[in-house]
């Protein structure tokens, strides 16, 4: 069995054939699906995504790209969920230095808050954290939680490890397949394989065989097999280590029905 460790399923991209989405994924030996919220706006859609598809499993946080439509109220509503729902994390959260007009102040907070959300309720966390690394780390530092995964990481095997010290995963998916991606294929390659976790990201982050098309979950196999030919290991043998570390760092993963 496969897991992806991160998939926006209720994304509006699925909404004209998600059943066939979810039954092609299943076809394809994908057994789990972790599917983040990014707002407090579609808590509900992963709620009812996670309770329509039995494969399904939910996480609830505010995504640093959407802060600015965050409200302090919404962190009640985020404490009131994990309470309800029981989510295998909160997630998405972290940090985002890509977008120039971002407001960095604005997603430190944000970040900070729900760190100690996650805290406070023993949960690990799905990580964003594009160009923003090293920040992500020092708030990890100042507000330890039970680990989680560093989604669709492309940092250096120095802050790849620093990870994993701190309990964490990393999460490789779609760009690990083109082959000028040299820096994600050597971590992909050579970081210990208990770090590892697969992911797609669906529906961003294509592999290379898409053409920059809609990513779905039931590629999962074509991006562990490209992780498979990288280390060397029989596909086989990835997918039952991979599966293993994402039931590892999310013990509710496997644990919910």
């Amino acid at each position: 069995m496969l897991v992806d460790t991160h998939c926006h399923l209720d994304a509006a991209e699925f909404d004209a054939d998600r059943d066939a989405v979810a039954d092609a994924a299943a076809a394809a030996g994908v057994g789990r699906i972790v599917v983040p919220a990014v707002e407090r706006a579609n808590f509900g859609a992963v709620a009812s995504v996670c309770r329509e598809f039995a494969g399904c499993r939910p996480a609830y946080g505010i995504h640093p790209m959407y802060v600015d439509r965050a409200r302090e109220p919404d962190l009640d509503v985020l404490r009131e969920i994990i309470q309800r729902e029981q989510p295998v994390a909160v997630g998405e959260i972290g940090l985002d230095r890509f977008i120039e007009a971002s407001d960095d102040a604005r997603q430190e907070f944000w970040f900070g808050a729900q760190l100690e959300i996650a805290r406070d309720a023993g949960l690990p966390v799905l990580l964003h954290v594009r160009r923003a690394i090293d920040q992500v780390l020092k708030h990890l530092r100042r507000c330890p939680v039970p680990g989680g995964i560093a989604h669709a990481f492309n940092g250096s095997r120095q802050q790849a490890d620093e990870f994993i010290k701190l309990g964490f995963k990393l999460g490789f998916g779609g760009a690990m397949s083109f082959p000028r991606a040299n820096r994600i294929r050597e971590l992909a390659a050579t970081l210990p394989l208990d770090a590892i976790v697969l992911e797609t990201d669906a529906p961003d982050i294509p592999p290379a065989w898409l053409a920059g098309g809609r990513n779905s979950p039931d590629q999962l196999p074509g991006i562990a097999l490209a992780m498979a030919a990288l280390r060397g290991l029989a596909v086989e043998d990835l997918a039952a280590a991979t599966s293993a570390n994402a039931n590892a760092v999310l013990p509710r993963l496997a644990r919910l029905h």
